[in-house]
């Protein structure tokens, strides 16, 4: 699995009005554009063109929900290594991994996986429900799981 990407616009390529969009885009994604110009002293129509700008160059690639597992009862946790089928790029397998919202977290990695995912569910049969479907995706051969009994730090 290829992780190469094309190179893009480096840090230096962001000034510091771009900065701060991203950073109350981080915040809260939802927040209109009429909000962000408030707390950036810029118009709406203004905020709207750099974050379309934003867009384009592919620095912010998309907005997204972020759902609290603890909220959503989902306090069983594990850690599934993923390995991909023949020629399944990083690409593909985010497109998959988005699917999940139980997906808490993933990463490519080193060694035989392809990738490790941080999944959060209700319970066991929930978990083994999202790892079955997750095993069924067009790119993944196997999956090997760590369901996780305690934090420890």
């Amino acid at each position: 699995m290829s992780t190469h990407r094309p190179p893009g616009p480096g840090p230096a390529a962001l000034d510091d009005t771009d900065r701060l969009l991203i950073e109350h885009l981080g915040r809260d994604g939802r927040a209109s554009y009429a909000e962000i110009g408030l707390l950036t002293n810029l118009s709406a129509t203004a905020v709207r063109r750099r974050i379309d700008r934003l867009r384009a160059r592919g620095v912010v690639r998309g907005f997204t929900v972020v759902l609290d597992p603890d909220l959503l009862g989902w306090r069983t946790e594990a850690f599934v290594e993923v390995y991909c089928r023949a020629r399944t790029s990083p690409e593909e397998l985010l497109a998959t991994l988005r699917q999940f919202p139980e997906v808490a977290a993933a990463w490519t990695v080193t060694g035989d996986p392809d990738a490790l995912v941080h999944l959060r569910a209700a319970d066991t049969r929930h978990l083994e429900a999202v790892i079955e479907r997750l095993r069924k995706e067009p790119g993944v051969q196997r999956s090997r799981s760590s369901v996780v009994l305690s934090r420890l730090l």
